[in-house]
């Protein structure tokens, strides 16, 4: 692999004898790997059904390796399930160490395409609330569809610049996570197009970022929270050096251990610009030493020093049942958690705004809550992510297709399948694949229209 010079010279001084090692690695092939969706399924449970051969990610208790080269599970009806998140086994270090409690207010600032933010949620397990943002309008779009498929309904997803939710948050979170943007050096062997852009780009730009970013969150975090910031790449300067940065910015934050394991480094104090002691509390994934590409993860606390009062609730404006809403909404149990009277309706929309959602008036609001579906002239349209949020047995009018059931594919295809089952009443079904659901289907007597989205369809 061809290295920018000014790369080489610096991670020589780093490694001093790991070197060679370093470099030797970047030969061999990537590791991959899938982040069990515990929101939907257990690990132990999804062990028993899984098509794949899985290896235990030591570091993340629902991480496994998979063979890329055996295996393509975005191919599989478990990925459109939403059972698991495909992931860089050392990206997946952040929302693991992030230890996040039930009722915690939760914030991840630079969040596309999601990898990190439907952990976050998952640990939530439909508590609380997620803000989950990111200041670009595309990759946020990709990150709602994350979301989505990973069933969450407990989250706010906005488009905004950190001074845009500092303004609107300040001292209300209880938990931030920052992986923040960054020169991308443990890509490389990913990504010969990361190189490129090092060589455009270098780190100074990105520690620049760095600093923007940090100086807004500082603001956000409660007294007695927890912040994670995290990148992607070697460079002293984005590492160590903005911890240090974020650090001087309020002297009631201070640095946690970061859980080590066979493999991590610590933070090198000596790489840093102040002498602080404590940055070995941090933690450097190398890519020669574990089998993932690489990571820099901090752990900050902020001293518990007064009460900040709770957060302030979004006021919404509860919708009156129409007949056909009504009707449709009476086949979702009790269990599913959604109280109908924290319906709201937007443009003919309507949402389920959980409990505890935070006053978001002024921001750009890409999903709030969770969408229900659409009202139509005579008639409801229940949406892709009311299916993805529900259990099969949330919804009493389901059918469950195997994994090996040719329908499957046709139904994510977009197709028109035949069933036989007597027991499953015409009018909207939830289509699910080994008890899980994928979507929507209109039954007429043993034929099922299909209402999967389409910009989900699977693509041959």
């Amino acid at each position: 692999m061809r290295l920018p010079q000014a790369f080489d010279e610096r991670i020589k001084k780093q490694l001093k004898d790991e070197y060679d090692a370093y470099i030797a690695c970047l030969d061999k092939e990537m590791n991959h790997g899938i982040r069990i969706n515990t929101a939907k399924i257990s690990v132990e449970d999804f062990l028993k059904i899984s098509p794949f051969e899985l290896t235990p990610i030591e570091w993340t208790k629902n991480g496994f390796y998979y063979d890329h080269k055996k295996y393509t599970p975005s191919k599989h009806p478990y990925y459109y399930a939403g059972l698991y998140y495909i992931q860089e086994p050392s990206a997946m270090t952040p929302a693991s160490v992030l230890d996040i409690e039930e009722g915690d207010l939760v914030l991840d600032i630079c969040a596309a395409p999601g990898g990190k933010s439907t952990e976050l949620a998952a640990k939530l397990n439909g508590t609380g609330m997620l803000i989950t943002n990111d200041i670009s309008n595309s990759r946020a779009k990709a990150l709602l569809k994350n979301m989505e498929l990973f069933g969450i309904g407990n989250m706010c997803l906005v488009n905004e610049p950190p001074n845009g939710i500092s303004a609107a948050f300040s001292g209300m979170f209880d938990k931030i996570l920052i992986d923040a943007p960054c020169s991308g050096e443990g890509m490389f062997r990913k990504s010969g197009s990361m190189i490129t852009a090092w060589e455009n780009n270098g780190t100074d730009l990105f520690a620049g970022l760095q600093k923007g970013i940090l100086n807004e969150m500082v603001k956000c975090l409660r007294p007695g929270g927890t912040m994670l910031y995290s990148t992607c790449t070697f460079s002293p300067e984005e590492d160590e050096q903005s911890v240090e940065y974020l650090l001087s910015l309020d002297d009631s934050l201070y640095l946690k251990e970061v859980p080590k394991y066979t493999g991590f480094d610590d933070g090198h104090p000596e790489w840093g610009t102040t002498g602080n002691a404590d940055l070995v509390k941090c933690a450097r994934l190398w890519p020669h030493r574990i089998k993932g590409e690489g990571h820099f993860v901090a752990l900050i606390g902020k001293k518990d020093t007064e009460d900040v009062g709770g957060i302030s609730e979004y006021c919404f404006k509860p919708y009156k049942l129409d007949a056909y809403t009504a009707e449709f909404l009476s086949h979702i149990s009790a269990n599913a958690g959604i109280d109908f009277a924290r319906i709201e309706e937007n443009k003919g929309k309507l949402y389920f705004i959980p409990y505890g959602t935070p006053n978001v008036r002024g921001l750009r609001l890409l999903r709030q809550g969770l969408y229900l579906g659409e009202i139509k002239k005579n008639r409801f349209e229940p949406g892709q992510s009311l299916a993805m949020y529900l259990s099969m047995s949330d919804y009493d009018n389901s059918i469950s297709l195997s994994c090996k059931d040719g329908r499957v594919i046709k139904y994510l295809k977009g197709e028109t399948i035949e069933i036989e089952d007597c027991n499953v009443q015409n009018g909207y079904v939830l289509v699910c694949v080994d008890g899980y659901p994928l979507g929507w289907a209109k039954n007429n007597n043993g034929l099922l229209k299909n209402k999967y989205l389409s910009g989900w369809r699977m693509m041959v």
